[in-house]
């Protein structure tokens, strides 16, 4: 992080600063821990649900900092303190200030599914001519995005921030404070519906994007989901899209083929063809490869080096892993869960070679609100249409699964489980060589534990 001084934070932030003596200290980090307190930083005093940073103020001040930023007085403060009416505000404000001492591309992408995957591919295609930042793990809202720009430093030649949200006014927030000169929206899918209600208000929520956007800065978008392609004409930005169907799509990807290993297709670009590979499977990894290109193709990356930085392309922790053990192909797909991530996993399943059964594994989808039991249901249907041999079912409302599975479970071939320990027992004794397996549930559900018993009964 480049320093700043006390009385530039002051300013960045709006707040009252306790004593002008402190003005021209200088400050070398953001921190909001009081348990990784570094040595001349300051110290942003957060309050939640389940902890008060200002309890914490004095112990940051021993442990090295410099400063604080709190919405409460300070008195017995041994450093400067910066009084503010609201810290997290404080955090987002600061953290644009200290944006703005960038002049390099920033891309910030949002979506209902794929936001990770896509930043993942966004920053391999850049990484091929670029020094770049992306987001690490789930820096992606009001307190990540800022400790996401304050990881900036003076060899970075552009930068990749995922904004996530859950309801209205978020993504203003997070895309005023990164500022992107390129924005990007993967797709309008059910998550979050609780709060916002509908797929449109959805839309509207994932298009706050624009609000930190310059006029004369692009947006891409999938012109495959309808949503979006319908409000590109209310947009007044530049548009850039990508498409399978689309064939009016600035970029395109037709003979797609889902191989062992991935997904190969030929990418249609202004004329130009060029082979893609990517080792993701799914349809749903060739539309995040046609965004990244896209980013790519703005910074000037030649579509060959594109392609290779595609193809170095490395998965995120338990998202869509392919693994192969005694014969058996795991999907580990156990990072989130939405309706429309469920679908886009039971293709990859549906699409895998194999000379056994294809075996669904899914446990609960959270935060969906009232429509928790409608889209289990509509999962379960998705898991017959893909004709999937098996379905296990593991949650509180995993029995919606079963009953959206409707002839499977009169077969007997969907199965409800409440335990982790009947699952993993069944799975164990009745998996077998040629088999392909989808592990798919929210991050809350710790599905990996199933699957790292079976993995511990297979190598005994």
């Amino acid at each position: 992080m480049l320093s700043m001084t006390v009385g530039e934070i002051a300013l960045a932030v709006g707040g009252t600063l306790n004593d002008t003596k402190y003005e021209n200290q200088s400050v070398g980090s953001v921190c909001i821990d009081s348990r990784t307190i570094e040595e001349n930083c300051v110290f942003v005093a957060i309050k939640g649900e389940n902890f008060d940073g200002h309890s914490f103020v004095m112990s940051a001040f021993s442990a090295g900092a410099v400063c604080a930023i709190c919405s409460e007085e300070q008195e017995d403060a041994k450093g400067a303190v910066i009084l503010v009416p609201d810290t997290r505000a404080a955090l987002l404000r600061l953290a644009a200030h200290y944006r703005e001492k960038f002049s390099i591309p920033v891309i910030a992408l949002t979506g209902s599914v794929g936001k990770t995957t896509t930043k993942e591919m966004v920053a391999a295609v850049l990484g091929s001519k670029y020094k770049v930042l992306a987001t690490k793990g789930n820096l992606n809202n009001e307190i990540g995005v800022p400790r996401m720009c304050f990881m900036l430093g003076g060899e970075d030649e552009a930068a990749v921030f995922e904004l996530g949200m859950s309801g209205f006014g978020e993504i203003s927030a997070l895309t005023k404070t990164v500022k992107p000169t390129i924005g990007l929206i993967t797709n309008i899918g059910v998550s979050h519906i609780e709060k916002l209600g509908s797929r449109e208000g959805i839309l509207r929520a994932k298009l706050e994007i624009l609000d930190g956007m310059d006029e004369s800065a692009v947006l891409i978008l999938n012109a495959d989901d309808k949503l979006l392609a319908d409000s590109i004409k209310d947009i007044k930005n530049p548009v850039l899209t990508y498409a399978i169907e689309d064939a009016h799509a600035n970029a395109r990807a037709k003979n797609v083929r889902q191989t062992d290993d991935g997904m190969s297709f030929t990418l249609c670009c202004e004329g130009e063809e060029t082979e893609i590979f990517v080792p993701a499977a799914g349809l749903h990894n060739v539309y995040n490869a046609l965004a990244a290109f896209l980013c790519g193709k703005l910074l000037s990356v030649e579509p060959s080096s594109a392609a290779a930085g595609l193809a170095g392309y490395i998965p995120a922790g338990m998202r869509q892993k392919v693994v192969r053990k005694s014969g058996i192909t795991f999907i580990e797909d156990c990072y989130n869960a939405s309706p429309d991530s469920i679908q886009a996993a039971l293709s990859v399943l549906s699409s895998m070679k194999g000379e056994g059964r294809r075996i669904a594994v899914l446990g609960d989808m959270m935060e969906l609100g009232d429509y928790a039991k409608k889209a289990h249901r509509q999962c379960g249907e998705m898991v017959a249409a893909a004709n999937a041999d098996l379905l296990y079912a593991l949650g509180s409302n995993a029995m919606y699964y079963i009953d959206g599975a409707g002839q499977m479970a009169n077969e007997g071939r969907a199965r409800l489980y409440d335990s982790k320990e009947n699952l993993v027992a069944d799975l164990i004794s009745e998996i077998k060589e040629g088999d392909v397996l989808l592990f798919k549930a929210s991050r809350a559900m710790k599905l990996e534990e199933v699957i790292e018993r079976i993995y511990e009964s297979l190598d005994n």
